[in-house]
């Protein structure tokens, strides 16, 4: 017999701390940020971790200029679109470009995961266009099985770089009963039933139907942990190999000391050989150790690993500023930064 949904969504969140409101979570970190800002005599000090991205990877960074750092070979064929581009030139670009669906679509400036989509057809890229308000990336499906976040860094004075975390993502998906619905079904997750609002604008009432028993269907089919995906600390899978493999991979990204790379991969020896796995993201100054968020973890892990993680930012910025002659965001710029942000989010 199918359970009875027992929680409500805010007592989910209320004792999840995974799912409390950012400025919620870093509440404590605000005040070692303060110290760290003292010390360096800048509020902005990580803008000199990445000097080849923009903002270092904090805010508002394109990411058609950070793929463009990256060797071709490592990412999936991209293309941007401007927000102003008509329906013709948009589907003349698909075609020259040899596109085939299913197709990514994201905003050129992402927000935690909001507006990426994936489209299975031309009804669906032309919707994506006419709805966009900001420029975006059209973005080869890449059909790899996994997708993890590692997290990666290297002082500018050090030959090896260092992976200090990886986060395992579980998609939103569900298995068949013969029974239930997708809804009901959905409602036995407490990770789905925050969803629910979200999955039914979007599938309607095809979550009405009744799955076949042990048919899966993935409903959200990449790892934004807003839009439902688990997060799994994955860090024993870092092995010398693996290790050595990705820190010769950033080392062919110019500028790039601190931040995570978003793969996707069929399994973790392949990737330790370089094979088989493409880079989704590159997230700079602005990257969360977001093995955090693995349920099993608590808030006090979490803030351990944040702190650590900021320290190293610091060192980081601190070294690039003396060795490389680098001036910090001043206030004026960081202003305009978050301002930047705060209307652009309201586009998305």
């Amino acid at each position: 017999m199918l359970k009875k949904l027992t929680y409500s969504p805010f007592y989910i969140k209320l004792t999840h701390w995974e799912y409390w409101p950012f400025h919620i979570v870093y509440s404590p970190i605000y005040f070692y940020w303060l110290w760290l800002s003292i010390k360096a005599k800048s509020f902005f000090f990580f803008s000199t971790a990445n000097p080849s991205i923009e903002n270092a990877g904090f805010l508002m960074e394109k990411k058609k200029d950070i793929y463009d750092l990256i060797p071709k070979a490592f990412y999936p064929k991209t293309t941007l679109i401007n927000k102003s581009t008509d329906t013709k030139n948009l589907l003349q670009l698909f075609i020259t470009h040899n596109y085939t669906y299913p197709v990514i679509a994201k905003p050129n400036i992402g927000e935690r995961g909001i507006g990426v989509a994936k489209l299975a057809n031309e009804e669906a890229l032309i919707q994506y266009l006419q709805q966009s308000k900001v420029d975006f990336l059209l973005q080869e499906w890449i059909g790899y099985t996994q997708e993890a976040g590692v997290f990666y860094y290297r002082y500018p004075n050090q030959t090896d770089g260092i992976i200090s975390g990886i986060v395992g993502k579980e998609f939103l998906q569900i298995v068949g009963d013969g029974v239930h619905t997708t809804e009901q079904l959905l409602k036995l997750n407490k990770r789905y039933v925050l969803q629910l609002a979200t999955l039914t604008n979007i599938y309607g009432k095809v979550l009405q139907n009744v799955l076949p028993i042990n048919e899966v269907i993935v409903l959200v089919p990449y790892g934004n942990h807003s839009r439902g995906s688990k997060f799994v600390d994955a860090s024993s899978q870092i092995t010398p190999q693996l290790q050595k493999a990705i820190d010769n991979i950033c080392k062919q990204i110019p500028g790039f000391y601190f931040g995570r790379l978003d793969i996707k991969f069929n399994n973790w020896d392949e990737v330790a050989n370089q094979k088989n796995f493409s880079i989704i993201e590159l997230n700079g100054a602005g990257s969360e150790p977001t093995h955090v968020y693995d349920p099993k973890h608590s808030i006090w892990f979490a803030w351990k690993e944040i702190i650590k993680h900021l320290n190293i930012l610091y060192e980081i910025s601190m070294q690039n500023k003396v060795t490389n002659n680098l001036a910090y965001m001043t206030i004026a710029q960081g202003l305009k930064m978050f301002k930047q942000q705060k209307e652009h989010y309201k586009l998305l």
